[in-house]
């Protein structure tokens, strides 16, 4: 199974030249440290900062120059920052090619609840919902299961729902998967990973081809 990094890594790979792509919090913020060094990706954090870099050295860390998440950030030559509204004009505009989300649950038909736990005190939905309705390109970071063991790919979300039909990808800690109007399709297999244990992990239906390969990380 992958860890939270090993995740990250993988959905690095999904990212391509001369993307604008906007990284959630969680799993999603660890991708920038792993894009490869030979192509130009400019990241951008709802907070109002464009041209976000690795996450800085222990000793090296601003305050001030923080993403969506609260945590301190580096930043690349030709960075710019700016207010919310602008931010969110870039969101709604569909003027970003990727975003890279966390998710509590997924359901088979793309459906993405990852804003609230009923019962349980949030600050707010954040930009998760306008991210969703705007973007065409969502990939979700996540773990396949919950503490308990429970599926988190299902047949139909139980928590309140961010947002409609509207994942394309997930990359877990067993898996990378693709949502088609079938359910869950089977890409990949993290290394050292069963075909079964994929399944036995997955509430959704599950589309398995005869030759399910490793992920190359």
């Amino acid at each position: 199974m992958l860890d939270k990094t090993g995740i990250a890594k993988r959905i690095a790979k999904e990212v391509k030249d001369g993307y604008y792509v906007n990284l959630g919090i969680g799993i999603p913020t660890l991708v920038a440290n792993f894009v490869r060094s030979d192509i130009n990706v400019e990241f951008q954090s709802e907070n109002g900062v464009l041209g976000m870099g690795p996450f800085p050295f222990e000793g090296d860390e601003d305050a001030d120059i923080i993403n969506a998440g609260k945590q301190t950030i580096t930043t690349l030559p030709g960075a710019s920052f700016f207010d919310s509204a602008l931010s969110f004009a870039m969101i709604r505009g569909k003027h970003v090619d990727l975003t890279i989300l966390g998710a509590m649950e997924v359901a088979e038909n793309g459906d993405i609840a990852n804003w609230k736990i009923p019962g349980k005190m949030v600050k707010g939905m954040g930009g998760a919902m306008d991210l969703v309705a705007s973007a065409e390109n969502i990939i979700v970071a996540m773990m396949h299961t919950n503490k308990a063991g429970e599926s988190k790919l299902l047949k139909r979300c139980t928590l309140p729902l961010t947002g409609v039909g509207c994942v394309k990808k997930i990359v877990t800690n067993l898996a990378v998967l693709e949502v088609v109007p079938e359910g869950f399709k089977l890409l990949e297999r993290a290394p050292g990973v069963s075909v079964e244990t994929i399944q036995k992990a997955t509430e959704g239906k599950l589309l398995v081809a005869d030759d399910i390969p490793e992920m190359n990380l």
